[in-house]
């Protein structure tokens, strides 16, 4: 899932700070961007999209160094979690499913761990199993089509989280039946966040923010003011929603915009319910803000599929900031949120005066 929530510098440079963002997500190369406004930002690619550490001005002169090892761990990770590499353990544990259990490191036993935590909570809306299902759609295809309704039929059965066998003594993993197949795009760049902050807060950094494809995760402050974090709309792209300020927490929007194809008078997104194969039509985008980057990954995920009603009580039962919006454009919050959240309108009145 595509994500788009913004790091914001101070409120009056909103609309520039929204745009140097998403100019520093085309970069396709590290590269440290020291400014005036924003201190100093660390970037490189990893995990097949940007990752930055933003410092405030001020910070202390080993930081630059801290962010650059919290960025090698990310690119450590991504050797082990990643599905698309053939040797990574996640590839061994697909490649050998329905046969033999893979003896993993902690990092995939943890993430795997969480990531079936996380489907019982939402009831497999949340799935890591999902990637058997992931060859049927293509939506960078020049010609987009949807796939045959009897394959995703067919796929159906290797999907399903209760089928992960793990043997804590061993420390193993297996995928119980041929064919099936997990993949952590929903939860381990959330993971890798939470590593980075660690990394960071280990190393004596205390005020940073950290971004992810989307996903923030804010650390201190920035001249003793939380930092403020813009929420992306999901039908216009050089617009937001509003704005949240926030420090200690994750913020991750998750939306049906960027992949998506009309078919014969049906839109289609790349937005999957893995209990069904097909794309949930019932929201636009969700926005979590969480203690963790793990659970805002997993969770803006896991939200926007589960039933709206079911979604929100359960965002409530957790004490979880939630933002649902649904494809008329109409906007549902929970409390926690409620709290925190800036609308568009508040903030263009603010800039304005």
């Amino acid at each position: 899932m595509r994500r788009r929530t913004m790091l914001l510098l101070p409120l009056a440079l909103a609309g520039s700070a929204a745009a140097a963002t998403l100019s520093r997500r085309r970069g396709a190369t590290p590269s440290e961007d020291p400014t005036p406004d924003a201190g100093l930002t660390l970037q490189r690619v990893a995990m097949g999209t940007l990752w930055q550490v933003v410092l405030p001005p001020g910070a202390p002169t080993h930081a630059a160094a801290a962010a650059s090892r919290a960025l090698d761990e990310v690119q450590r990770l991504e050797d082990v979690l990643s599905e698309f590499r053939p040797d990574t353990e996640v590839s061994r544990i697909n490649a050998a499913a329905g046969a033999d259990p893979v003896r993993v490191s902690q990092d995939t036993w943890f993430v795997t761990e969480q990531s079936l935590r996380y489907a019982a909570l939402s009831d497999g809306a949340f799935d890591p199993t999902w990637a058997a299902m992931r060859s049927l759609w293509d939506f960078r295809s020049a010609t987009p089509l949807p796939p045959d309704p009897a394959e995703v039929r067919a796929r159906l059965p290797l999907v399903d989280w209760r089928a992960v066998e793990m043997d804590p003594a061993a420390r193993t993993i297996r995928l119980r039946r041929p064919g099936m197949a997990m993949g952590f795009g929903g939860i381990a760049k959330g993971y890798a966040l939470d590593r980075m902050r660690a990394l960071l807060l280990g190393d004596g950094v205390r005020d940073f923010v950290l971004y992810s494809g989307g996903q923030v995760l804010a650390e201190g402050t920035r001249a003793g003011r939380p930092w403020r974090v813009g929420v992306q709309h999901p039908r216009e792209p050089d617009a937001l929603l509003g704005a949240l300020s926030v420090t200690a927490a994750s913020v991750s929007t998750g939306g049906d915009y960027e992949h998506s194809f009309q078919h014969e008078g049906r839109r289609y997104h790349h937005v999957i319910d893995p209990r069904t194969g097909w794309p949930v039509e019932h929201t636009a985008s969700v926005t979590i803000i969480a203690r963790t980057a793990l659970e805002a990954d997993a969770l803006d995920t896991a939200l926007f599929v589960m039933p709206p009603e079911r979604a929100m009580a359960r965002a409530r039962e957790m004490g979880v900031a939630m933002l649902r919006t649904d494809p008329a454009m109409r906007n549902e919050m929970t409390p926690a949120m409620r709290a925190v959240f800036e609308p568009r309108v508040a903030m263009e009145a603010t800039e304005s005066s």
